[in-house]
């Protein structure tokens, strides 16, 4: 068994802002991350396929020492971890869901746009989302198909991927909201982007610090401190990861491919 440490996974490269956040509020934190590239996206998976593939990540990086685990994907939360839970009661999941709380105390004009996967804004959990947090608000839900995928690709400058976005963008001009949640780890990584295809009056939500920040919660004292750099592993190329997370995240990482 390896020592222990904090698990974080997602559907591809999206939850490095998860992990970003996460090395920014405890620094000296074990980090083991999974990119099940190899199977991406999950916002355009089948349910059953996406528990399955959460199941068989769940069971890695257990293997690999975690004490806990963090589900970076928002479609992999939505659909899974209320089935992971139950299923290992002793274990602490933290899943990831669009930030509409934050986004209901923002928004002056009482509409909010949900820029997500297809699988997330489909899923119970984000109906139910919706029904508890959002009562005098108009949301407006944007299903984005494939831009989680133009993002994998690595580009964040890419004219296919800024077209996508200005076009997603400018349909949420026209519903006429003020405040745009990022429904899906991977947006965090084009923010600026978005931010500014939305223009400077909407506000954007992204709640990848908040999910760090519980994760310390919930997992500080339950992992030693390390010096050691965060491992990254994967299931797609990891030539890929390791360009990535060169470009992306300001810290040492580790890469592999997954055995």
């Amino acid at each position: 068994m390896n020592p222990a440490c904090i698990g974080v996974f997602d559907s591809g490269v999206g939850g490095l802002s998860v992990l970003r956040a996460l090395r920014a509020q405890w620094p000296r934190a074990p980090l083991v991350y999974l990119a099940d590239s190899g199977h991406a996206p999950y916002g355009e998976r089948t349910p059953d396929y996406v528990l399955d593939r959460s199941r068989r990540i769940l069971a890695r990086l257990r293997q690999e020492g975690a004490a806990g685990l963090v589900i970076a994907c928002n479609t992999a939360t939505a659909i899974a971890v209320q089935a992971l839970r139950s299923e290992t009661p002793d274990f602490t999941i933290i899943g990831v869901e669009p930030g509409l709380k934050p986004a209901v105390q923002a928004t002056r004009n009482g509409r909010i746009g949900v820029m997500a996967t297809p699988g997330t804004l489909a899923s119970e959990k984000f109906a139910r989302l919706v029904a508890s947090q959002a009562q005098g608000v108009t949301v407006v839900p944007r299903p984005c198909p494939g831009l989680a995928r133009l993002i994998e690709d690595g580009d964040l400058h890419a004219p296919a991927l800024l077209a996508a976005i200005d076009q997603h963008a400018a349909a949420l001009r026209t519903a006429g909201v003020d405040t745009v949640v990022l429904g899906c780890t991977h947006y965090a990584f084009v923010h600026a982007q978005i931010q500014a295809a939305m223009g400077p009056d909407v506000q954007i939500v992204d709640t990848a610090d908040a999910v760090a920040r519980h994760a310390v919660r919930s997992l500080h004292g339950r992992v030693a401190d390390s010096d050691a750099p965060a491992r990254l592993i994967t299931t797609g190329d990891p030539e890929r990861l390791r360009r990535i997370a060169a470009a992306w995240l300001p810290f040492a990482c580790s890469v592999e491919a997954l055995s």
